[in-house]
């Protein structure tokens, strides 16, 4: 972004850009993404787009960010109110939590991982990955397991398992429905992690 608004009307000029720029890039494809269309569906001159943005690029890189801010901050919280709870329960609701937020646009999710270029998500990925990651590290590192096991390697594991495989549903939309989905991630992840440290009271 060229300068921070400050001011209302400035903050206001951004998120008329920022949300026509999401428009554009769903409604017509990342390959015909441009400032020119981008200031049309905001209702301004091209002049006054630059005053905030540089280049397309700026724009997207706003699009993209917030994008994947708000699936992290939808996955932390459902992760973060769950710590308490016994490791199915946990798994399933951060599962649920991550095809929600991935659900919540469909269509520009599919241009975002479809179309634009690797290099752009890279970064993006890599910051939701690793909040998710510290949040379920604490969570296996507070729960009794085999010592010979990092509970950072396996969260690790698991938080790349939950995100792939909810994507993968997203944007295929597979023959299983969503419930027996979260049936199969849950059967996942607690085959990998010993029931144990997951904290389920087992068989009375």
């Amino acid at each position: 972004m060229r300068k921070v608004p400050r001011q209302e009307r400035s903050r206001r000029m951004v998120e008329r850009i920022v949300t026509a720029g999401r428009e554009v890039l769903v409604g017509s494809g990342y390959d015909a993404f441009s400032t020119n269309r981008v200031a049309a569906a905001a209702g301004i001159s091209p002049g006054s787009l630059y005053q905030y943005f540089p280049d397309k690029a700026a724009v997207l890189d706003v699009i993209v960010d917030r994008y994947w801010d708000e699936v992290a901050d939808r996955v932390a919280a459902a992760l973060a109110d769950r710590v308490g709870e016994t490791g199915p329960a946990m798994v399933r609701a951060t599962a649920a939590a991550a095809l929600a937020a991935l659900e919540t646009d469909r269509a520009l999710l599919r241009v975002i991982h479809e179309d634009l270029p690797p290099r752009r998500l890279a970064a993006q990925r890599r910051a939701l990955e690793q909040r998710v990651r510290q949040l379920l590290t604490a969570v296996l590192t507070a729960r009794p397991g085999d010592p010979g096991r990092s509970p950072d390697v396996q969260a690790w594991v698991i938080v790349l398992a939950i995100e792939n495989l909810t994507l993968r549903w997203v944007l295929d939309e597979p023959g299983a429905d969503r419930a027996q989905l979260l049936d199969e991630i849950v059967h996942l992840v607690t085959g990998y992690v010993s029931t144990a440290q997951l904290g389920d009271p087992g068989p009375d």
